[in-house]
């Protein structure tokens, strides 16, 4: 059997503070069996830019990321530098 690929977005998680932790999958499957699975995760901050983002991640932000969140994310983000 052909070896394939399949890239998924398999968890969207929620921080306390508002940031998004989105873990992708590579997934390798011997016809359809799957045989291996990989992992990356990436966090995103509120207000940090998506368009590049899975199409389900840009929601998540989009309905979470309200102008207020933003603005304390980094209220609290600037007091953590100083």
């Amino acid at each position: 059997m052909a070896l394939t690929e399949q890239i998924v977005i398999s968890a969207i998680t929620i921080l306390e503070d508002g940031q998004l932790q989105v873990r992708r999958s590579r997934r390798v499957f011997d016809g359809s069996t799957m045989i291996g699975e990989q992992y990356h995760r990436h966090v995103l901050a509120p207000g940090d830019e998506t368009t590049t983002e899975d199409a389900r991640v840009r929601q998540v932000a989009m309905l979470l990321w309200t102008p207020e969140v933003v603005a304390e994310y980094q209220r609290q983000k600037q007091l953590r530098t100083r």
